[in-house]
């Protein structure tokens, strides 16, 4: 239990950092308060998630997730980076949201039919 918690709280901060790593630090933005909530609850959604995954014994579907998060933080960087539009901020979070969100979903998904799949056997 207390593996699955520290597991848990290092995925969200290592998500609140890199949310503010690439905002400020890459784009040059300032940040005010809001932004550092809004990331803050994004880092404690992503951290509640793995800690919940894990504690329900879901070790696919947690894989799948961080996966799907890693993916969408390199779309993320990626958007800010090669970004010569200006829109590059606007989609690269959008994308990381989106991103995250299907990979939980299709977490929950690829553990559900492997659950059935081994209940069959």
């Amino acid at each position: 239990m207390n593996k699955l918690w520290k597991i848990g709280f290092f995925t969200g901060l290592t998500s609140f950092v890199l949310l503010i790593l690439g905002v400020r630090t890459i784009l040059g933005q300032t940040l005010i308060f809001k932004n550092y909530l809004t990331f803050g609850v994004f880092g404690l959604i992503i951290g509640i998630f793995s800690f919940l995954l894990l504690f329900y014994n879901m070790k696919i579907a947690f894989r799948v997730f961080i996966v799907a998060v890693v993916i969408g933080y390199a779309e993320f960087f990626r958007s800010i980076l090669m970004d010569s539009g200006g829109m590059g901020d606007i989609l690269g979070i959008l994308s990381l949201f989106i991103i995250s969100s299907f990979g939980l979903g299709l977490a929950f998904i690829v553990q559900f039919i492997v659950i059935l799949i081994r209940k069959n056997k």
